[in-house]
């Protein structure tokens, strides 16, 4: 047995969000100290309100107003700069005119001042002479200041009081943190909120996001206790890839709700292939917005009303079906309405749920679903009802709708009602409708976090919009599949002869040829082609394939080739081959001229019966990065606009998400006596295809259109790429939104008893052996990694191990040392280290944990070695680590490789290492 002292918890980045490391952005949020620079007696002016609002309301800190002019302001000494003031400034809130700005910055910067608002306007939203002022003041403030604005209202932290906003009062207190683009928004929403009772634990108003933006703040808010949701108004992603990685990290603890503004923006720009036409930007948002676990709605009410519910109700949806017990049959049918038409179920109830209401309901009740139960419902038949409906199989939610009738009493069935809800394993929602006469019925469900609403229609929406964002964070939560028969590398070394070749010639189209040779490089299957110059030729081809043939156009400057009747299907004999060849030939110099006409290209021609077209497909975004596409393929791709949008990279359960979002996803599993398309192998194809995408930089658009697939076949018929201008720099070309698999990580190693292992990132797809590997564990060394004896069905908790397993390579990086056990052939981790850098300084925290058997074999001094040159190739500045005095192999093992050692408690030792 391991003798475990009491020592004081901490925070471990491995599997807490909760992070113990001090925020960058407590400047801003918590200071002791706030400087007003442009404060002003003038009546109406925004440096009186501001400093106004932060001496009335006290947040436990001295207010400094700065003003060259005047000795005074509201009778609280002025200084002339923020140099005379003197202690030093957290916070200054700078109201002054946009052309001060930069040098304020500076003098802020050389006084030590860590946090900025700019509250002023006139900066890029001018023009040029506004973007220059922003370019001078982040480079006098970077890494030595963090700026919130400009052109904005301020900030206002309501637990303490802080204030430093120009609007005309400071929120509530509450657990909801408010982020806003809009400063108009904020003052709006800021009203209606006193007026509902709803509190805030921030609200923020960011301005144009000059140097804090949305991944600084849903940090922030994420690291802060008394926030438990995040309600975003957002006009536009900026950093796409901080937004990304500050989200999906938060997601996973705290609600992320988002109303985007400029959703009709159209995406107008032409394109040479189907896939950019169809890559609209509001498309782009949303399914980036779906890969982090973020809720996008459309209304400001649900907005917060979603906000509500989800701190309410810890319980979501697992399927959009939807139970609706009412007592008359009107706002059951509004309510069904609203639920089918934003995506939901009505379910439908077992013959066991209709038994079991036919033993007290009324004759005439609605046997079925919505489930009236007719105007006279008491409370007995209210609680009833819900306890039958509640247990249903094929229910996921339940809403309890009470119109006041004269037999109903609103606040005895709420009183009776809620025990029932509180218990329920699936959400219950209710809409008592109506005004004072439900009034203290609602207050009793909303006392025992049963959430409700005066109009079933918005309830039903509700529970949509809760399934949405259930469905989002399983996505996240679910353990992908390993790739069968191991890796099947891709030929990369082929790929880069070919691309340099078409580069070198000046061209930007690949043939047919060349772009089928790439996807199989890929291990994406495809029909095999020949190309041809010469009628007899492409007869000679034809005669070695065999009958019937398709013929296309053969063109380096043509990307649609039946724009220009360039394809010709079914060829039986040769003379069928020779009229097409002419025909095309005729047809494309007709069309576009014969200089086009490059030949032909000869393939088989697929028998189509029982097969669906598909497309697959990329292009870049000018916020993401390559976007991928799935969809209904063919000559009408852009007629059927069937189709789905994912960021890469991809494992096989995005991709199975990225299917189940089309509307043919349905007839690839077997319809009207059709056999299912093998899924398993079309999320491979996905997988690879996403692969190509974000290996292949040069790549601007690809498209596989069609890619034929039936049960017993997935074959790509016909593919185009085309690449970014041969004259784009290599550092210019658009990288992924969001960090692929690091492949530089990957490494053979020795341990020195001769047993050989592979050292590379964590994947989602080990968490099965990550179970195994906590399985081999002694409690020493459970003690000596987690501080205390974590208990392993606590360390194997899938919700946990998927937050281990499917990390942000941009954020973290957890490197693990895997063997083949010769014997079986089974994969198993023997060693797992983890850097995580710290939220807004350049620093990470280490973490290392090896299996008990292979322990001082030099394995756990060559995985530290490895995180560390992983920390110098990510320009880290330092690495740290906390390590229990007792547990002197560790300490031997970072002396080893380098680091300083200061023992802080008897406890406790603090080692760090600059790199």
């Amino acid at each position: 047995m391991v003798t475990v002292k009491s020592i004081k918890p901490t925070t471990d980045p491995a599997y807490d969000i909760l992070r113990a490391e001090s925020q960058p952005l407590s400047s801003i949020f918590t200071p002791e100290t706030v400087a007003v620079i442009g404060a002003t007696d003038k009546p109406g002016s925004v440096g009186r309100t501001i400093l106004w609002n932060l001496i009335s309301n006290p947040f436990g800190g001295t207010v400094y107003p700065v003003n060259p002019k005047r000795h005074s302001v509201l009778g609280i000494q002025a200084y002339p700069n923020i140099k005379a003031i003197p202690e030093r400034v957290d916070l200054a809130v700078i109201v002054t005119p946009a052309a001060t700005v930069p040098e304020i910055v500076s003098d802020c910067v050389a006084a030590g001042v860590k946090g900025a608002i700019v509250i002023s306007a006139g900066f890029k939203e001018i023009g040029t002479a506004g973007v220059e002022l922003e370019r001078q003041i982040l480079e006098k403030a970077r890494g030595k200041m963090r700026i919130i604005g400009p052109n904005c209202l301020g900030v206002m932290n309501p637990r303490t009081g802080l204030n430093a906003t120009f609007a005309s009062t400071i929120a509530r207190p509450g657990n909801v943190g408010f982020i806003s683009q809009s400063g108009a928004l904020c003052t709006a929403v800021l009203d209606w909120s006193l007026a509902e009772n709803v509190g805030f634990s921030a609200f923020i108003s960011i301005g144009s996001m000059l140097d804090v933006d949305w991944g600084d703040l849903i940090y922030y808010l994420g690291d802060d206790p008394n926030t438990q949701s995040i309600v975003i108004y957002m006009e536009s992603v900026g950093n796409a890839q901080s937004f990304l990685s500050a989200a999906r990290e938060v997601a996973l603890t705290k609600p992320i709700i988002v109303i985007k503004a400029g959703q009709t923006e159209a995406a107008a720009k032409a394109s040479a292939s189907h896939t950019g036409s169809l890559a609209g930007k509001d498309e782009v948002l949303d399914a980036a917005f779906r890969r982090c676990g973020v809720l996008r709605v459309n209304r400001i009410s649900e907005l917060f009303n979603m906000a509500e519910v989800l701190s309410k109700q810890p319980r979501l949806p697992k399927g959009p079906r939807l139970s609706i017990i009412t007592n008359a049959g009107g706002p059951g049918v509004l309510a069904t309405d609203a639920l089918i038409a934003s995506g939901g179920e009505l379910a439908e109830l077992s013959p066991e749920t209709i038994a079991a209401l036919n033993q007290f309901l009324p004759t005439h009740w609605s046997h079925g679903n919505p489930i009236d139960i007719l105007g006279d419902a008491d409370p007995q038949r209210y609680t009833k009802a819900l306890e039958v409906a509640v247990k249903d199989p094929n229910s996921d939610g339940l809403l309890v709708i009470l119109t006041p009738q004269a037999m109903t009493n609103p606040t005895e069935i709420a009183e009776q009602l809620k025990h029932h809800a509180q218990g329920a394993d699936k959400p219950v929602l209710a809409s008592w409708m109506g005004g004072d006469e439900v009034t203290t019925g609602e207050t009793i469900l909303n006392r025992a976090s049963v959430s409700t609403y005066r109009y079933p229609d918005s309830a039903a929406r509700l529970f949509n919009l809760m399934w949405k964002y259930s469905y989002n964070l399983r996505g996240i939560y679910e353990t992908p599949m390993m790739p069968p028969n191991g890796e099947n590398a891709p030929d990369r070394a082929m790929v880069a002869q070919i691309l340099e070749g078409v580069r070198q010639s000046g061209r930007t189209i690949l043939t047919e040829v060349e772009s089928k040779e790439i996807l199989a490089a890929y291990g994406i299957p495809i029909a095999k082609t020949a190309e041809a110059d010469t009628e007899e030729a492409a007869v000679a081809i034809a005669n070695s394939i065999g009958y019937p043939v398709v013929l296309k156009l053969l063109s380096k400057t043509i990307t649609h080739k039946t724009d220009v009747g360039g394809v010709q299907l079914n060829l039986t004999d040769a003379d069928a081959v020779r009229w097409a060849y002419q025909k095309i030939k005729t047809s494309v110099s007709q069309k576009a001229g014969l200089e086009h006409f490059l030949g032909v290209s000869v393939q088989p021609m697929y028998n189509p019966d029982g097969s669906y077209e598909l497309i697959i497909g990329s292009s870049i975004d000018p916020q993401f990065g390559p976007v991928l596409l799935f969809g209904s393929g063919g000559q009408l791709v852009e007629v059927y606009k069937d189709s789905a949008i994912a960021l890469p990279p991809l494992n096989t359960t995005l991709a199975r998400r990225m299917m189940e979002n089309t509307k043919i996803y349905k007839a690839l599993q077997g319809v009207r006596g059709r056999k299912p398309v093998d899924l398993a192998a079309l999320e491979q194809i996905l997988v690879r295809f996403s692969q190509l995408v974000v290996e292949q930089r040069w790549i601007k658009e690809i498209d596989i259109n069609p890619l034929l697939a039936s049960s017993n076949r997935l074959i790509a018929l016909d593919a185009r790429i085309v690449l970014h201008p041969p004259d784009t720099k290599e550092d210019e070309l658009p990288k992924p939104a969001i960090r692929p698999y690091p492949t530089q990580y990957v490494s053979p190693w020795t341990m020195t008893d001769g047993t050989p292992v592979i050292i590379r990132p964590i994947r989602p797809e080990d968490e099965p052996l990550i179970v195994q590997f906590h399985k081999t564990l002694s409690e020493q060394s459970v003690y000596f990694r987690f501080f205390n004896l974590m208990k392993l069905s606590r360390r194997i908790a899938h919700e946990r191990l998927t937050r281990i397993c499917f990390i942000d390579y941009d954020r973290e990086m957890a490197l693990v040392a895997e063997y083949k056990n010769p014997k079986t052939g089974d994969r198993e981790i023997l060693a797992a280290g983890r850097l995580s850098k710290l939220h807004g300084v350049n620093e990470a925290e280490f973490s290392l944990l090896v299996a008990d058997p292979y322990q001082r074999r030099g394995l756990g001094t060559e995985l530290l070695r490895q995180l560390l040159q992983v920390g110098r190739d990510e320009k880290l500045a330092k690495v740290r680590g906390d390590i229990l005095a007792e547990n002197t192999a560790m300490q031997r093992v970072c002396e080893k490789v380098g680091f300083r050692r200061d023992r802080t408690t008897n406890d406790l030792v603090k080692v760090e290492i600059d790199l």
